[in-house]
């Protein structure tokens, strides 16, 4: 399924497909977002480096990507 099978599934008149495609849309978006954070982090990007790409606080990404992180250093904190 491309771009644009996705798109028409999702605009079809029948409400329950729309629904079953935007929940999956949401679900792919979430896992591509975890493993591109993870990443960036394992090559030194800081929080607030990938809450700017992400448009969002430094904050708002902390709290919901930080927890699956080991601490990189004594106190797991992040000073940057």
């Amino acid at each position: 399924m491309d771009l644009d099978d996705v798109t028409a599934t999702a605009t079809r008149a029948e409400p329950r497909e729309g629904l079953r495609t935007a929940l999956a849309l949401r679900r792919l978006a979430e896992r591509l977002e975890a493993l591109h954070v993870s990443n960036a982090r394992a090559q030194g990007l800081s929080w607030a480096d990938i809450a700017a790409e992400l448009q969002v606080t430094r904050q708002t990404v902390h709290k919901k990507h930080g927890r699956a992180e080991q601490p990189r250093r004594g106190g797991g904190h992040d000073a940057r």
